[in-house]
């Protein structure tokens, strides 16, 4: 079989990005234009400057990617876009971008669920080996997907209300922490001690997660510390959060691996990026003896190469779109 380049287009939220990969596996060019500094300003992403901003960026960062690869579109194989889930102006951007080459260029389109990219930047850093547990950990998912081959989806459990990356985001704001407050509550989770007590969501026999009630109780830790006159340990407080949050995720892991005939575990979404996800995974993986792979950081948000690389297997998969193709905000993967 010849080479293929797939030419992947993201953007689902607040980042416009293109990408060419090569097989799957490589990736040839990748540009990215981040929105972070303007939507800090509102402390989260405002969904109508998001998709405003990829109208202004989108010819932009195709002309940058095709320049950094030294190709052009009659070197592209197949277009692979993103129509969902997430901001429905944002991914009508990316779409009707995509829409426009596969009909001027007459490429195949391929329509790539935004999870399933997420997944598959794991392919750009391993050989996949099934069966496997894909853990996606998100802003707005956290789930755990069982698959016996590529692009064949099984979704386990999930989250019964706030994602993980929502939980980070809400508790970072308890901490005043400058969008966005993921990182940098993990930073100072490294910095304090696990000293507040705070219930572990949850804790059942299922593959689910529920993270609001653990928000609410840092909220009212917080709020009660302030009524007392007591002063807030803020490092202190991130790293007993931190500690309950990835435990969480930890200990259904660990059940889902027990439960199913496992070869290998794959971390996927932005939280992906989180120094203790990465360290207690790693550490699960070596008890239990299966595989790992984690994604690069540049590979953990979102980003073109992710969804060129999904774009791969799905049209391995047959998975074709026509001009008909529309984004959804909300969309399940298995």
């Amino acid at each position: 079989m010849k080479d293929m380049y797939i030419l992947g287009i993201e953007s689902s939220c607040d980042e416009t990005s293109f990408s060419i990969v090569k097989n799957g596996k490589e990736e040839i060019a990748t540009v990215i234009s981040s929105q972070i500094d303007i939507h800090k300003e509102y402390g989260g992403v405002v969904p109508e400057i998001a998709s405003r901003n990829h109208v202004k960026n989108v010819t932009i960062v195709l002309e940058e990617c095709l320049e950094k690869a030294n190709m052009t579109m009659d070197d592209i194989d197949a277009i692979a876009i993103t129509y969902g889930p997430g901001l429905i102006g944002s991914l009508l951007v990316g779409l009707e971008a995509a829409k426009t080459l596969a009909y001027l260029f007459n490429k195949p389109l391929i329509p790539v669920h935004h999870i399933a990219g997420h997944i598959y930047a794991n392919s750009l850093v391993s050989n996949l080996e099934f069966p496997l547990l894909a853990i996606v950990l998100s802003g707005g998912h956290t789930e755990i997907i069982k698959m016996t081959d590529h692009y064949k989806f099984e979704k386990l459990g999930g989250t019964l209300d706030d994602a993980i990356g929502e939980c980070y985001d809400k508790v970072a704001r308890v901490l005043n922490l400058e969008y966005p407050g993921g990182p940098k509550l993990d930073k100072m989770a490294h910095e304090g001690y696990p000293n507040y007590k705070l219930p572990v969501p949850l804790n059942d026999d299922s593959y689910n997660f529920s993270f609001s009630g653990l928000k609410s109780a840092v909220i009212n830790l917080a709020h009660n510390e302030e009524q007392r006159g007591n002063e807030l340990d803020k490092n202190d407080l991130a790293a007993s959060f931190q500690k309950v949050a990835v435990e969480s995720i930890t200990n259904k892991v660990r059940k889902a691996i027990n439960d199913n005939d496992i070869k290998m575990v794959i971390v996927a979404g932005g939280v992906a990026a989180n120094s203790a996800v990465r360290e207690e995974m790693t550490k699960l993986c070596e008890e239990q003896k299966v595989k790992l792979s984690i994604p690069d950081l540049k590979y953990c948000t979102d980003n073109g190469t992710m969804i060129a690389a999904a774009g791969y297997y799905a049209y391995l998969d047959g998975r074709r779109a026509d001009l008909r193709l529309n984004s959804k905000s909300q969309d399940k993967l298995a």
